[in-house]
């Protein structure tokens, strides 16, 4: 422990460097213009400086990188308030976020949304710092039936979303589940259902679904109600201490969201869209608001960001500690850190303490740095919403296109899009819940890897994995919680049929 203390304050010391508080700055503000534009992922933010950092000391580069994976973490909260969601790890944000700007109170959810997620950010890194050995012993303890079970646990919560008509419900995490499948197989590489489109072999993009989904049946109701009325958003600026302390009111909420975030975070390919829709849920099966969720729910905004944010720090732990990336963004920054000769794993952190403990501390001024840079581009994106919806409906169109194309630069992907799109604004006329079929859609392609990889291990035996999760611990809790989930899912719609 003295150790630690003492690496953390040579980290604190070398953070005196005017040089490293300027990176910081520059990859805050690069992080958080790359997350609010649509199709612009915190994967291609970190990628795209990567090699900017060739000719800069260790401990610099990891803090230009670092603060990219922060605040364009968060920065997906700005454009999905807006509704125009650009990236999986805030799709849950846009379910209660986008009513709440219907409201008039775009500049409450984003002031909610930042200091959420500074919170998240902030104590994950608390969780990296004392906590990485444990943590990622944790992680090793899961193979494919846990991450098969986790995937189905997280299917689950299909039920919870599907409160107004659960068979509908179910229909779209059904639907969800085939577009998961679309692409190569897992293990064997076989292609399905891409209707010979190239673009499709590797799957369906997410965040081209997520766009399409909720950007294109948006303008199009708008557009068909031209000359009702629009909705007005207050300034950002307009309360925004009081906006921002209003989460200090749901502390336990916060304090649980952040634990799913790194929990999830730890877990290797499990991911931010994960953490978001089991920390929501769980904010809704606990609260004694449930109906408001959808309306615009402060918790749910809250849970959503907290526990997504979490993931960086909980990420970071099996990345550092034993060289496996939690997710695409740590693989990423993995990379930049071999680059500059730096190996990861246990002795990362006695042979080079000096670098790595700067990279951390260096991530805590990047969770404080990114809320007012954050909230003053945000102040100029809320005023989107103010334009009528004759002009805004095509600009949102343009959005649309340019982040789609901007993924593989690719127009089928585009077309894709508008596909998507046209399915969405189906599911909105005809009163669908659109929420299972992202959530399907993000768990399906992993259920079915996990399970694919799961069944290779015992020959293909379906007695012998099921006699494997029913012997293991891990897997006995994973499925409990599953089996509560869905019962608490089920027991509503009995008492709301009453």
């Amino acid at each position: 422990m003295e150790q630690i203390f003492s690496s953390m304050l040579a980290g604190i010391a070398a953070l005196a460097d005017p040089a490293i508080l300027l990176l910081i700055l520059a990859g805050t503000v690069f992080g958080v213009i790359i997350g609010a534009l649509p199709g612009l992922t915190s994967t291609m933010g970190v990628a795209l400086l990567v090699p900017v950092t060739f000719g800069m000391s260790p401990a610099s580069g990891l803090a230009l990188l670092g603060a990219i994976y922060c605040s364009s973490t968060y920065s997906g909260a700005i454009s999905a308030i807006l509704n125009i969601p650009g990236t999986p790890a805030n799709c849950c944000t846009l379910l209660d976020g986008y009513p709440m700007t219907k409201k008039g109170e775009s500049g409450r959810a984003i002031a909610l949304a930042t200091s959420a997620s500074a919170v998240g950010g902030f104590l994950s890194i608390f969780a990296l710092l004392f906590l990485a050995p444990p943590l990622a012993e944790f992680a090793l303890r899961f193979g494919a039936q846990e991450y098969f079970l986790l995937a189905i646990f997280g299917v689950s919560v299909i039920a919870s979303l599907s409160e107004r008509n659960m068979l509908k419900g179910l229909w779209s995490g059904v639907l969800g589940l085939f577009l998961s499948v679309i692409g190569m197989h897992p293990i064997t590489g076989d292609i399905r259902f891409t209707g010979g489109v190239a673009e499709l072999y590797n799957g369906l993009s997410l965040v081209i679904a997520l766009i399409g989904l909720y950007s294109i049946p948006e303008v199009i109701a708008s557009l068909k109600s031209l000359g009702g009325e629009t909705s007005q958003s207050r300034s950002v600026s307009s309360g925004l201490v009081g906006q921002m302390l209003e989460v200090f009111k749901y502390k336990f909420l916060l304090v649980k969201s952040t634990v799913i975030g790194i929990i999830v975070g730890i877990i290797p390919g499990a991911g931010s869209s994960i953490a978001s829709f089991v920390a929501y849920d769980e904010a809704k099966r606990s609260s004694k608001n449930q109906q408001m969720f959808g309306t615009g729910c402060v918790e749910g905004i809250i849970a959503s960001e907290t526990s997504n944010n979490a993931v960086v720090g909980g990420s970071l732990v099996p990345a550092l500690t034993l060289g496996i990336p939690g997710n695409a963004v740590s693989a990423v920054l993995l990379g930049g850190l071999m680059v500059h000769g730096l190996k990861p794993g246990p002795a990362l952190f006695t042979e080079n303490a000096s670098i790595v403990y700067t990279f951390i501390m260096s991530l805590f001024v990047s969770n404080i740095v990114f809320v007012p840079v954050g909230l003053f581009i945000a102040r100029f994106c809320v005023r989107l919403i103010e334009i009528p919806a004759s002009i805004l409906g095509p600009l949102v169109i343009g959005l649309a296109v340019i982040g789609s194309y901007a993924i593989n630069m690719s127009m089928a992907e585009v077309m894709i899009m508008l596909a998507i799109g046209l399915i969405g604004y189906l599911m909105k006329f005809f009163d669908v819940p659109r929420e299972p079929l992202v959530l399907g859609l993000v768990l399906g392609s992993m259920a079915e890897g996990e399970l694919a990889r799961a069944m290779s291990l015992v020959h293909g035996s379906v007695p012998a994995l099921f006699h494997s999760m029913v012997t293991s611990p891990l897997s006995l809790v994973i499925m409990f919680f599953t089996m509560l989930s869905l019962w608490q899912g089920v027991k509503k719609q009995f008492v709301k049929a009453k």
